[in-house]
């Protein structure tokens, strides 16, 4: 399962951005990604070419909700060359945008406000997942321990069993090595972590990124294998 370190807190891109990219080089973080607001674009164009040069797979999270701001956001992305992009709702636009959907990874479910949220059932979950698999998209990102209607597994099994070949990745609010190992065991490919590391709040009482960065690798590496 890989962790995707974001460059975020609140759901906004940090300031030192740049500076949090250099304290972790050389620590083994294979994917990196950031929020498509919080940082002007000179920044991000240089978050982009430094994740590139560490060799990271570099993501970029589309936060915004409204159709206007997802276009703009879409853009952005594409604009930028990250690898891939997770977040979003409009499958049309990312077609027509991105092109190739098979770096595309949307949102499920009903997503709402910033800091975003999760409405929506695991059965709506599900059908949108086998939509968006369907329109050829590498697979979905799912906000599960946001949601406000639905128990955060139930949405994330429902996802993994309408989705036996795509990726599908979990944000938002993985803070704990418990919550790493639930979705290991339920078949998850990927997550993102961005506050827990950077407030220091994943593993208390280290009190250095480094130190933060360490206790989520060591979550990976003794996470319990997907249940057959």
């Amino acid at each position: 399962m890989d962790f995707i370190f974001m460059l975020t807190q609140h759901d906004r891109t940090v300031a030192n951005c740049l500076d949090v990219l250099r304290q972790i080089e050389g620590l083994g973080v294979g994917h990196i990604g950031f929020k498509d607001i919080g940082v002007d674009r000179a920044t991000m164009v240089e978050l982009v070419r430094r994740i590139k040069v560490v060799g990271a797979t570099s993501y970029l999270e589309v936060v915004s909700t409204s159709a206007m701001d997802i276009v703009r956001s879409l853009e952005v992305a594409n604009d930028l060359g990250v690898d891939r992009v997770l977040g979003g709702t409009d499958l049309a636009a990312a077609r027509r945008i991105l092109g190739d959907l098979g770096r595309y990874f949307p949102f499920p479910g009903i997503p709402v406000g910033h800091p975003t949220r999760l409405g929506g059932s695991p059965g709506l979950v599900a059908d949108q997942c086998r939509q968006m698999r369907d329109a050829g998209c590498g697979g979905v990102d799912l906000l599960a321990y946001r949601a406000t209607e639905a128990e955060p597994m139930a949405l994330v099994h429902a996802a993994r069993r309408a989705l036996p070949d795509r990726k599908l990745v979990v944000a938002g609010s993985v803070n704990a090595a418990d919550r790493i190992h639930a979705l290991a065991r339920a078949g998850v490919d990927a997550f993102t972590i961005g506050s827990a590391v950077l407030d220091h709040s994943f593993a208390p009482g280290l009190a250095s990124l480094p130190g933060q960065i360490g206790a989520v690798i060591a979550a990976c590496r003794t996470a319990p294998r997907a249940a057959a």
